[in-house]
Order: structure tokens, then C-alpha cells, then sequence
């Protein structure tokens, strides 16, 4: 920590955060939430709390002449037993909409060393670190920082060498969208590299990400927080969690479907809602899950991924990506003659055979780095012709 009397330490407060649906007291400072308190309290499952607590889509946002900023966060960092280590985080700073620096906190935070196989996790704590971006042009200038997509971060102070104050409103509309892991950037480089972060800049829009990784399932609480959420522009992507967690059959799929997209419509009765089906994953394009990790394949430093299912179980009511991908075409051609502003969007669009030929999915089931931008373009003409 800096302790020269030039630098000026400004409240965390949700004036400052764009992106972040609620803001919890903690005993360090302040931990964005991509969930409101109500939805957290409605489902105890880890999976979620640790997805929507990663800050995917959540950034810093002032105006201010500082050449420096500090910003001392308390990370936490997840460890697999049997898997390679994960890359730190990344902060990335924009200054007036342009890329302007990157940093991690490689020391210090909470480490969760999580063992699947035994379905245990220990944590170690240690202290806050520290992410520093100097040499800013000495003029008033907006500042964002946007925080890891992947790592849950607790803000526990600001500083600058300048005042500074909240930024104005940018005049963008604002797109509200839901997704898998995917969605939540899981395998991009960096938070502005999510593809839901690159359409958002090329679509002009401003982002609010509920991409929660592995917990796009449907749930009525994600619903309401999507309906209560002020947005002009809305997507739900929807299919592949249902497959990797084999949670329901046809039968309730089509049901749980309506019910979701009713309840957005109560909040958001007229705007441009687009319904995005799952991109090609070739393992469960006709194979069921659930879906588990292989740790006997390792490739490029990353666990593979399988399906546990058997095609013949479609007969059943299983689900795959083709039955998905059907299933809403239906539903959304259904309810459009009496919503003009409910649209379809198959996500082979977006990444289709041709684009996993060029670009396989490094683990059989996430995008990389040059997947996420390629998603991002195509789904951002989406954006702007919507």
C-alpha cells in the first residue's frame, strides 16, 4: 500500500459500479453481486453463488485528471485438485473508452482448493493486494476498470493522485443478457474479451452480464431479476447448463421456458428480447448429459471435458442441443405472432461447424480467446440490427 500524502482515497460505493445488480457490506469493504440479496437467499447451491459473485461484466467507472490509480481488492482464487493452476485475474483499464493497461493480484486473497472428485473444498486466507495503472494523461478523463470475469472480488479501497467523482451517464442503451458460462467468458483472455463485453462496445450498447456459468437453468429467480432490472435491450441464452447438468426432461422444458420468458415480460412488456439457442458443441449435439470432466485428457494446460449420457435416451425426454435448439424455435415462433419484439437467434450463427473445424473448443465445451471475438462480431450485427 502507498502511503504518500498526495494520494486520496475515495468510498466504494455503487454510484461507482456499473454492471453489478446489488453491493454487500463486508468486513473488508464492499462485494459486487450479480444477483439481488432476494434471488441469493432463494437457492444455496455453491456453483451459483461462486458464479455470480465472479464480477463477469462489472466495472469501475469515474472521471478524473489522476495519472495513477490503486485499487486494493481481496481476491478469491479457485484451484481444481488434478487440474493445471489457473491464471490470475485481470483488471484491465480503459481511459475514455480505450484499452489503457492490465494487472492481477498475484499475492495475497483466499484460495479455494476444490477436489471433485471427493466433493470437498478448503480455503486459506491471506491479506488484500494491490493493482496499481500509472502514467494516465494528466487531463479530466473517464476511467474504467473493469474487474476479472472469473475471479470473485471483494473492493477494499481507491485511491487516485486527483479527485475523483462519478462518471456521467453514457447515453447508451442498456443490454440485459443471460447465459452459461459461456456467456460469462469462461476460457477469455480478459473481461473486456467475454464476447458479451466485445458485442456490447461494437454494438454500442451498455452491458449488464448475467452470464452465470453453469447455472443458466431456468431459475424462476433469475427471471425476476432480469424483469426488475431497467434494461432496453434483452437476451437469454439458453440450453447448454440444462444438458451439462441433465436437469430436466422435454416435458418441463418447454413449461419452464414460458414461465421465464413471461416473467421478463412483466417488467419489460415491449422490448426487443432475443431468445439465443446454445452454440455448436459437438459432444452434445445428439448425446445427453450430464457432462463431467476428464482428468485423464489434459490439453494446452486444460482438463477435457464429456458427455455421460446415451443418444438413445432422447426417446425418453432427455435433452440435447439439437432437441434445445428445436424446442426454442418453436416456442419463440408460438409466441412472436403476438410479440413482434420476441426474436430467435440459433446459436450456430454464432458459432456454427465451419467455426469449430477453424476453432475447436479447446475443452470440448468453452471458447477461447479468438472464439469469444468471433461470437462477439457476429452477435453485436445482432444488437445493431435489433
Amino acid at each position: 500500500m502507498n502511503t504518500s500524502p498526495n494520494w486520496i482515497t475515495t468510498p466504494l460505493t455503487a454510484g461507482l459500479l456499473r454492471g453489478a445488480l446489488d453491493l454487500e457490506r463486508t468486513e473488508h469493504g464492499v462485494l459486487p453481486h450479480r444477483l439481488p440479496a432476494r434471488a441469493r437467499a432463494q437457492c444455496s447451491d455453491g456453483q451459483l453463488a461462486m458464479a455470480e459473485s465472479q464480477p463477469s461484466g462489472v466495472r469501475l467507472v469515474f472521471r478524473s485528471r489522476a495519472t495513477a490509480v490503486e485499487l486494493d481488492t481481496l481476491p478469491t482464487k479457485r484451484a481444481y485438485v488434478g487440474a493445471p493452476p489457473r491464471p490470475d485475474g485481470v483488471y484491465e483499464l480503459l481511459v475514455d473508452g480505450r484499452p489503457a493497461g492490465q494487472g492481477s493480484v498475484r499475492s495475497g486473497g483466499r484460495t479455494l482448493t476444490i477436489d471433485l472428485a471427493a466433493g470437498t473444498t478448503t480455503a486459506e486466507s491471506g491479506p488484500a493486494g494491490t493493482v496499481r495503472f500509472t502514467g494516465l494523461p494528466d487531463r479530466p478523463k473517464d476511467i474504467e476498470i473493469w474487474l476479472p470475469h472469473n475471479e470473485t472480488t471483494e473492493l477494499v479501497a481507491l485511491r487516485t493522485d486527483a479527485p475523483v467523482e462519478p462518471a456521467p451517464p453514457s447515453g447508451r442503451r442498456v443490454w440485459l443478457h443471460h447465459g452459461s458460462s459461456i456467456s460469462h467468458g469462461s476460457d477469455a483472455a480478459t473481461p473486456t474479451g467475454i464476447w458479451p463485453a466485445l458485442a456490447a462496445s461494437l454494438g454500442g450498447v451498455e452491458l449488464i452480464n448475467l452470464g452465470l456459468g453453469g447455472s443458466a437453468l431456468l431459475d424462476p429467480f433469475t427471471a425476476r431479476a432480469l424483469r426488475d432490472t431497467p434494461a432496453d435491450l434483452i437476451s437469454v441464452k439458453i440450453g447448454i447448463n440444462l444438458v451439462n447438468t441433465d436437469l430436466m426432461r422435454l416435458r418441463a422444458f418447454g413449461p419452464a421456458v414460458h414461465g421465464f420468458l413471461d416473467t421478463i415480460r412483466e417488467g419489460h412488456p415491449t422490448a426487443p428480447l432475443l431468445v439465443v439457442s446454445p452454440i455448436l458443441c459437438p459432444m452434445h449435439e445428439d448425446t445427453p448429459g450430464p457432462t463431467a470432466l476428464d482428468f485423464a485428457k489434459v490439453a494446452d494446460g486444460r482438463v477435457w471435458f464429456h458427455p455421460m449420457g446415451d443418444p438413445a435416451e432422447v426417446a425418453g425426454g432427455k435433452l440435447t442441443l439439437r432437441v434445445i435448439r428445436d424446442e426454442l424455435a418453436r416456442i419463440v415462433a408460438a409466441r412472436a405472432a403476438d410479440d413482434p419484439n420476441l426474436h430467435y437467434v440459433d446459436g450456430r450463427e454464432l458459432y456454427g461447424e465451419a467455426d469449430a473445424a477453424e476453432l475447436p473448443l479447446p475443452d470440448g465445451l468453452h471458447p477461447d480467446a479468438a472464439t469469444h471475438r468471433r461470437i462477439g462480431e457476429r452477435f453485436a450485427e445482432r444488437l445493431l440490427a435489433v
